[in-house]
């Protein structure tokens, strides 16, 4: 299994499935949530809009993730999940880990071959950087080396927009 740092657009990436670091409405928002909704077309909040009257009718809770059809995108699905805000004064590095486990199970239930994650919660939900890539890397370590609910998953890219975030996973990787 391979995990592999590209800079880069994630809404351009040819896998099996993009992640998406969605809010917990499913409904868009800004960032990598907004670009994911913008460039994968009205198929994806279709499908949202349908898992949020059927099961999150009060949002997709942190650390959770959860599939739709990825539209328009270079891609098969769309595995939505909602990072937790930073806090200074709790660990919740539990919570960000779990949103890189839950999806890459969501994944490994699709049978997907190949993920990509963006830096889940660094943006808007002020998750320091190096703090951020660290919990990634040793989440996705963990998850590819230890469970069988993600044998089908053969490559994991984190697809980081920004030159620090990428030199930041790289150091971390």
């Amino acid at each position: 299994m391979d995990i592999t740092l590209v800079q880069g657009d994630i809404t351009k990436q040819e896998v099996d499935a993009i992640v998406n670091a969605a809010n917990s409405s499913l409904m868009g928002g800004g960032g990598v949530d907004g670009a994911i909704h913008r460039n994968g077309g009205p198929e994806i909040i279709e499908e949202c809009r349908r898992l949020r009257a059927s099961q999150y009718g009060r949002g997709l809770p942190t650390g959770e993730a959860v599939a739709t059809t990825a539209g328009r995108l270079p891609a098969r699905w769309v595995i939505h999940t909602v990072g937790p805000v930073h806090s200074p004064f709790e660990d919740r590095s539990e919570l960000l880990a779990s949103c890189y486990r839950e999806s890459l199970r969501v994944a490994g239930s699709l049978g997907a071959e190949s993920v990509a994650f963006p830096a889940i919660g660094t943006g808007i939900f002020g998750w320091p950087l190096a703090d951020g890539a660290r919990v990634a890397i040793d989440a996705v370590r963990t998850s590819l080396a230890s469970a069988v609910s993600v044998a089908s998953v053969a490559e994991v890219r984190f697809v980081l927009f920004e030159a620090t975030a990428y030199a930041t996973f790289e150091a971390a990787l």
